[in-house]
């Protein structure tokens, strides 16, 4: 190989290699989902990876992200869309306050964040955005000891605290222990809160529980 295209060859390589990561595939949907699991909560179930990162002892944690989910009106949303590069090392610390565990970052990702069409970058901005956004009230974020409330009530909270989101914009899911498992907070495309669907899921007891934060 001469030369100049010795040159020619290191220079495409490393114009290769600055590339920003591509877009995620896009698939349809009709909104995003804000997901808050209530960490006191999982950690207590009998079942599940339980790091120590959300879970051990002094971590004090209340609700942290469980993902920006695209949602359908009348269904779920897509996942899995793609096989994406694995999350940088800079989104991941740039995202670890919201969502502690790296692996659940890696997760949201390749299940949720690939349909959205953005880049990671992108998408995780978003999810910290839609984040920032929502109040959580302090009775319910850091209980000292535990609550049982009705999922209208828990709701009822967060309306409360958001008073520029609708009513509706809130729904609780739960475990069949009755624990409360997440909160659903929905959101436009251009992450404006919206009313959420029936498709957004809803807890049937009439009282969950919510453990106190530790």
């Amino acid at each position: 190989m001469t030369r100049p295209c010795i040159l020619i060859t290191a220079v495409l390589a490393l114009l290769s290699s600055a590339r920003p990561a591509a877009a995620a595939d896009s698939r349809p949907f009709d909104y995003y989902m804000l997901v808050l699991s209530y960490a006191p909560d999982f950690c207590a179930q009998p079942t599940g990876n339980k790091d120590p990162r959300e879970c051990g002892a002094g971590r004090r944690l209340g609700f942290i992200v469980h993902g920006l989910w695209p949602q359908a009106e009348g269904g779920r949303g897509p996942e899995n869309c793609g096989n994406p590069r694995p999350v940088s090392a800079a989104i991941i610390q740039t995202t670890l306050p919201y969502i502690p565990v790296d692996s659940l970052i890696q997760h949201e990702w390749r299940s949720h964040g690939t349909c959205t069409g953005m880049t990671a970058a992108a998408y995780f901005a978003a999810l910290r955005k839609a984040r920032d956004a929502v109040k959580l009230p302090d009775e319910i974020n850091q209980p000292a000891k535990a609550l049982q409330l009705a999922p209208s009530e828990v709701e009822s909270k967060l309306a409360a605290a958001n008073p520029a989101f609708p009513r509706t914009a809130f729904r609780t899911t739960c475990y069949r222990d009755n624990d409360l498992q997440e909160i659903r907070i929905c959101l436009t495309k251009d992450l404006t809160p919206r009313p959420c669907s029936a498709s957004a899921g809803s807890c049937p007891a009439k009282q969950v529980t919510l453990l106190p934060v530790r």
